[in-house]
């Protein structure tokens, strides 16, 4: 498949880097030369220095004979013009716009719209999945890292392990044993900074991140056996008013279960309009580090504190002095992945990277045929592919014990027929059954082999 990418940034990057990685032939677009530079020197991809929505400059790129165009720019202006000329001019089949504007997007999801007048066959919004992500983070309190999967039967939670972890030092065999039971199992282990697929005779230890799958109904109690407590968030404190911190605001407003929240804002003129658009939340105009505003949000008898303001910086220190000031949880938005290693010492709990999020939601329309669904695992150093298996499929047909998966692949669960089954290795895999497998990077392709996804794009 050939596709062009227009933006070079954090998340264009990401995308050329799964997609050239996969065997496509990608064309990267940014009017910054070192970023174009930068994405040539380091994946096997094309290059194109200039405006992306230039007609010259897409033609450069081959436009003329692309299957998708990925707008991705940091302009939603120059993101639906690429777009446009993308239709009108070249006809390129498929054409994904990430958008950031609220105003944009009320209106391309209005009954207004028409596909004929601006024509986005996929719309990225960073702040909605920013939003949702943050929303999911706090249904799972305990976890740094959350995703539903199987039509929300499913569950990955990223669990820390502390001194009262009541399974460390215990070989992951002996889980089955210990709590026959429950659907839990460990698909990955970040030890030292390194990210793995353990296997049956590792033991945990304390200091390790691991990501486990359970069915959604056995969340509180595999948070219970990891040594993490499930506790209801009944009081929130939002940092940052803007399209995240309001959208966040607005969906616990219409949760049935009441939550008490209230966002604090900066800037004036955002406050107003985030108090304009929200019923029973209460809006503070002030710096969200000022300790004083702090205390007059009740910080100390919140349940958590969401930093989401554009700035990595504040939002850190504001989830620190939140947590120092009483409020037990803290979660926060980081664009910056170097700043990540600083959220275990500074004891922050959970993290929100969006450049993750916006390239899982991109992937997931990208591998439309039989994949379900993509989310990608920190920087993207693993991914978890839902997939239909096929009849051709060399999987088919045989039990998980004689599949010759990669180091770095392990099966999460397996739904057959509705219901999920926990994937033992006499477990038989069938044509028409939907798995959820975790792989690190550099076995994506292995496993598209395995599940004959890799040319099924839209």
């Amino acid at each position: 498949m050939k596709v062009i990418i227009c933006g070079a940034g954090q998340v264009g990057w990401q995308i050329a880097r799964h997609l050239s990685g996969e065997r496509n032939d990608v064309t990267v677009v940014d009017n910054n030369p070192d970023l174009v530079n930068r994405a040539t020197d380091t994946l096997d991809v094309q290059g194109i220095a200039g405006f992306a929505s230039y007609p010259d400059v897409l033609e450069k790129a081959g436009a003329r004979d692309a299957d998708m165009i990925i707008a991705a720019t940091h302009s939603d202006e120059v993101n639906m013009v690429t777009c446009q000329m993308a239709h009108s001019v070249f006809a390129i089949p498929q054409k994904i716009a990430r958008l950031r504007s609220k105003s944009y997007l009320e209106a391309i999801y209005s009954d207004l719209y028409r596909r004929d007048h601006v024509p986005i066959d996929v719309v990225i919004s960073p702040e909605k999945e920013v939003a949702e992500a943050a929303l999911q983070r706090l249904a799972a309190p305990a976890a740094f890292d959350t995703e539903s999967f199987l039509n929300g039967k499913t569950q990955l939670l990223g669990l820390s392990l502390d001194d009262d972890c009541p399974v460390v030092n215990t070989p992951l065999r002996q889980l089955t044993d210990l709590f026959s039971t429950l659907s839990a199992i460990v698909v990955g282990v970040r030890r030292e900074g390194v990210l793995f697929a353990p296997e049956s005779n590792d033991q945990l230890f304390i200091g390790d991140q691991v990501y486990v799958f359970t069915n959604t109904e056995d969340v509180p109690r595999t948070l219970e056996v990891f040594g993490k407590a499930s506790k209801k968030q009944d009081r929130v404190v939002i940092i940052g008013g803007g399209n995240v911190g309001l959208t966040v605001a607005q969906a616990l407003e219409e949760r049935t279960q009441r939550v008490r929240a209230k966002v604090i804002e900066r800037d004036r003129k955002r406050a107003e309009v985030a108090a304009d658009n929200l019923e029973r939340t209460i809006v503070l105009n002030g710096d969200g580090l000022n300790a004083d505003l702090l205390i007059e949000a009740n910080i100390a008898r919140a349940d958590a504190v969401l930093a989401l303001t554009d700035d990595d910086k504040t939002n850190i220190l504001a989830a620190v002095r939140a947590k120092s000031m009483g409020c037990p949880m803290a979660i926060c938005l980081v664009n910056d992945p170097t700043m990540v290693p600083l959220m275990d010492p500074l004891d922050i709990d959970a993290y929100i990277n969006p450049r993750s999020t916006t390239v899982s939601s991109i992937l997931r329309h990208i591998r439309h045929g039989r994949v379900r669904d993509v989310y990608s695992i920190g920087d993207a150093e693993a991914e978890i592919i839902e997939a239909q298996v096929l009849s051709t499929s060399p999987i088919a047909g045989q039990q998980l014990r004689d599949i010759d998966f990669p180091e770095g692949v392990l099966v999460g669960a397996v739904q057959k027929g509705g219901k999920v089954a926990r994937p033992a290795g006499s477990l038989r895999i069938e044509e028409g059954d939907v798995i959820v497998i975790f792989a690190l990077t550099a076995d994506v392709p292995a496993v598209e082999q395995l599940l004959q996804v890799s040319i099924d794009f839209f």
